[in-house]
């Protein structure tokens, strides 16, 4: 897909951040597009910002965790568009916490939005792009969907199943050649709410020695690139074909360390978040 001009994109969280940014930049294409969030005031505020953008745009409220919900939006979509050629599944969400700190719920929970959310996005949308004979699916994993961290169990498997669950459907299309490509998307600190809207357990403490909500924004002081910069380099990826997306040169490294040290980067990092607790 080297162009979204006359495109119809679907946007999960389009509320905020990265999803808005995308709106944005695909509006600025000629896109039209079809936004959700579960936020009704920050959906409402991203439609706001396009009503000049000379393109159709539609919204709903969607809990992407919910399949009924994420299935009659996708109808809707066709319905009110015409067809869909792209599908961003964005939405997500993070939780902090030890393995033994966490409860079976916190689990479901992010579970549900961020890797279920992906599938019901993925299968509800496929048969539509299909038929548009044009078609791409970009799944958003996390640059930890690339190595993980102590306290971040929870996240580490949603993005991680992300993951795996697109570079193997890539591989289905490629061999059906249905029209349909899809491409995984790992960004690393990105200005957004994620961080700080993230659910804290108690027990990041065990680990880092550090209050949670202190640990919350020095966290968020690492992050360097904004959605924006995020929203185009998706998209230059969609219209190469890109397999994978790293965004951020802390994603970049992230892929590097992984690829170089596949164990030993665990021990690294172990001994890092000792010393820094160690300073506290």
């Amino acid at each position: 897909m080297k162009s979204f001009a006359n495109k119809v994109a679907a946007i999960t969280g389009a509320g905020s951040g990265i999803g808005r940014a995308l709106a944005l930049e695909l509006a600025a294409q000629g896109c039209a597009l079809s936004l959700s969030d579960v936020n009704e005031t920050g959906l409402a505020e991203t439609a706001r910002l396009l009503a000049d953008k000379g393109v159709k745009v539609t919204t709903a409220k969607v809990d992407v965790s919910k399949l009924e919900q994420v299935s009659t939006w996708a109808e809707q979509t066709v319905a009110e568009h015409g067809k869909v050629n792209l599908v961003f599944n964005n939405a997500g969400v993070a939780v902090a916490g030890t393995v033994e700190g966490l409860s079976y719920e916190e689990y479901e929970w992010i579970m549900g939005i961020n890797f279920w959310g992906v599938v019901y996005g993925t299968k509800e949308f496929l048969p539509h792009l299909k038929a548009s004979g044009d078609g791409h699916i970009v799944n958003i994993s996390s640059i930890f969907g690339l190595f993980s961290q102590p306290s971040q169990s929870a996240y580490n498997a949603t993005k991680f199943a992300v993951r795996g669950f697109t570079e193997s459907l890539r591989q289905e299309l490629d061999i059906a050649g249905a029209g349909v490509s899809c491409t995984c998307v790992h960004p690393g600190g990105i200005k957004t709410n994620i961080a700080k809207s993230a659910r804290t357990n108690a027990s990041v403490r065990d680990i880092t020695g550090a209050d949670p909500e202190k640990g919350k924004a020095d966290f968020e002081k690492m992050f360097r690139t904004t959605a924006q910069e995020a929203a185009r380099t998706i998209l230059a990826g969609v219209r190469r074909d890109a397999r994978r997306v790293l965004i951020g040169s802390d994603a970049r490294a992230a892929d590097l360390m992984q690829r170089l040290l596949p164990t030993t980067y665990q021990q690294l990092v172990t001994r890092a978040v000792k010393a820094q607790a160690k300073r506290r």
